[in-house]
């Protein structure tokens, strides 16, 4: 949410005319599935890549137009990894060419961080092949195989990032199969990790730890024989587990030759918890953000909030110099004349029966969370602020990226201090849920056990992706509906889903809709009716509500969207 207008309307839209139209189909297939399964891994086979870790910088590597660079940080593996950068029409691919046995099945994989991220291969002979990941804070492994064809004695291997996008990191990549005779860097595939054992278990969350693999790059946990983390060293935490519940993990070890099997399993039963019930938010809810700041808007007090919203997000939490660590500082423009008057306004509208959360991000906002001691310092300064001003909670809406790991560490220690009235929100731009395997969506997952609402934005960002994986563009209902049944089917509960668009045309660069296509698109999701082409295979009646940026745009315009929309809202079944 930015300080002018909340969005960044002009990445926004190149990133969403370029699935539009470059690469819908690809999308359309590819946007909501699992990577490739991968061939089994023989025992002679070899990683035919030469400086797959980039340790000799750019050896053997072609970057287009000098888009790439070997550095230091971030690595998976090693002391260097790849980063390359797009620019104009440049994707910033980075090639190779390796020899390859015709007739032969190899695996492909490459771990890599950052925004719209791809890996294929071309010139096997057969079926060229790729797989991509829309983006993640921290290395993920990408995986594919191909087969070469019965003259096949080389073939091109590539990773490229998006068209506007930042620059995205690959590290550690391997071509695993029969030796091409062109060289290798030799690898084995690790040993089982063994030692697998539970530490410190609450009702949502298990520490645990096993013997570390001296070849290993890395390691995957699994929760009941599914994948649910991964991590660099010999230990990790858990995360969104479900009170009282029995859960069976595993470990793996990984290098660039392949994944081991898994541990021995150990066995973890849950606490009993208390849960997060969304404090004292209604079943249906308004979530209206509120400007600390004058934009030309209406400037605002707290007490001059429509009485339409449940849940009003202060907008916005400061960053201080210690990392995660959050403060709050009243504007003089917003006109209190003191700070005790502004906490008074907060205790007046829980008298109302109203929650107020304080908002952290927005588009300018630079809190970042990415490691232990940071998340106990956003734990321990958001429970400080909450304790000060009487804050219900929190609102993420950070827009330049988050570590899912430590921000939902972060969380359930702030959960953990706050009991279970903490009011938790999140406002995720569109691109950040298009898929489960993103940073956000992955954070909203893990913080379902105390999750209240996610408010994605609907606006600032071109045309999407439903969950019927075809285009639609922002502005309709259509657009809503589509969209939000990504969440609602990608295991959200539906009262953890609210739909967000900006109160007036002033409050977005784009995608404004009239408060009656709002309405239209929460009587679709709940009731069946009122949607546009896009109908979902069912109703969810439970749906949260609805979210605008801002309630200073509300006014703005007479208030027309919060009493348009706030009795919809309320009335839902």
């Amino acid at each position: 949410m930015d300080r002018v207008r909340k969005g960044r309307p002009g990445v926004r839209r190149r990133i969403g005319a370029a699935i539009a139209v470059g690469a819908a189909a690809v999308l359309a297939v590819t946007a909501l599935a699992a990577p490739a399964q991968s061939a089994d891994v023989k025992a002679a086979d070899v990683n035919v890549a030469k400086n797959a870790g980039f340790e000799s910088d750019l050896s053997n590597w072609t970057c287009a137009a000098n888009s790439g660079a070997a550095v230091t940080s971030p690595v998976h593996g090693g002391t260097k990894a790849l980063k390359a950068t797009p620019a104009g029409q440049n994707n910033a691919e980075c090639s190779q060419i390796v020899k390859v046995k015709p007739n032969s099945t190899y695996k492909l994989s490459s771990w890599v961080q950052g925004s719209y991220v791809y890996l294929g291969a071309r010139g096997t002979g057969t079926t060229d092949v790729s797989t991509w990941t829309p983006g993640n804070s921290s290395w993920q492994q990408l995986s594919t195989t191909f087969t070469t064809g019965a003259n096949t004695t080389s073939v091109t291997v590539y990773t490229h990032g998006w068209y506007g996008q930042s620059a995205y990191y690959a590290d550690d990549v391997s071509v695993l199969g029969p030796d091409g005779g062109g060289g290798t860097d030799p690898v084995e595939i690790p040993a089982v990790p063994t030692g697998l054992a539970a530490g410190t278990t609450t009702s949502t969350s298990v520490d645990l730890s096993w013997t570390p693999v001296s070849t290993a790059t890395g390691y995957t946990v699994y929760r009941d024989g599914t994948k649910v983390a991964s991590a660099s060293g010999a230990s990790t935490t858990v995360t969104g587990l479900t009170p009282e519940t029995t859960y069976s993990f595993q470990v793996s070890a990984s290098n660039a030759a392949g994944e081991s099997a898994k541990s021995t399993a150990v066995s973890v039963r849950t606490a009993k918890g208390g849960g997060g019930d969304g404090g004292t938010v209604p079943k249906h809810a308004l979530t209206g953000y509120w400007q600390n700041f004058n934009n030309g808007a209406t400037v605002q007090k707290l007490r001059d909030v429509s009485s339409q919203y449940d849940i009003i997000a202060v907008s916005f939490a400061d960053a201080t110099t210690t990392p995660g660590q959050i403060t709050f500082n009243l504007d003089p423009a917003v006109g209190y004349s003191s700070t005790a008057d502004f906490k008074a306004d907060i205790a007046a509208k829980h008298a109302a029966g109203k929650s107020v959360i304080l908002s952290v991000g927005g588009e300018k906002g630079t809190i970042s969370v990415n490691s232990d001691a940071s998340a106990a310092a956003f734990a321990n300064s958001a429970y400080a602020l909450m304790q000060e001003y009487g804050f219900d909670g929190v609102d993420i809406d950070l827009e330049n990226g988050l570590n899912p790991t430590y921000m939902s560490k972060a969380l359930h220690q702030l959960s953990a201090k706050a009991g279970s009235k903490l009011v938790l929100t999140m406002a995720p731009q569109t691109i950040d849920m298009q898929s489960t395997s993103g940073g956000y969506f992955q954070t909203a997952l893990n913080v379902k056990d105390i999750l209240t609402v996610v408010n994605m934005q609907y606006y600032n960002s071109g045309s999407m992706l439903g969950c019927d994986g075809k285009v639609y563009s922002q502005g309709s209902v259509d657009f809503l509906t589509a969209l939000a049944c990504i969440q609602l089917e990608g295991g959200l509960d539906p009262s953890q889903v609210g739909i967000g668009v900006p109160a007036s045309t002033r409050g977005a660069g784009s995608g404004y809709v009239a408060p009656s296509v709002v309405n239209n698109a929460l009587d679709c999701l709940t009731r069946g009716t009122g949607c546009g082409s896009f109908k979902p295979s069912k109703t969810y009646p439970s749906l949260r509500g609805a979210m605008t940026w801002s309630t200073n745009w509300d006014a703005t315009a007479g208030n027309a969207w919060s009493n348009a929309v706030g009795p919809k809202v309320h009335s839902l079944p």
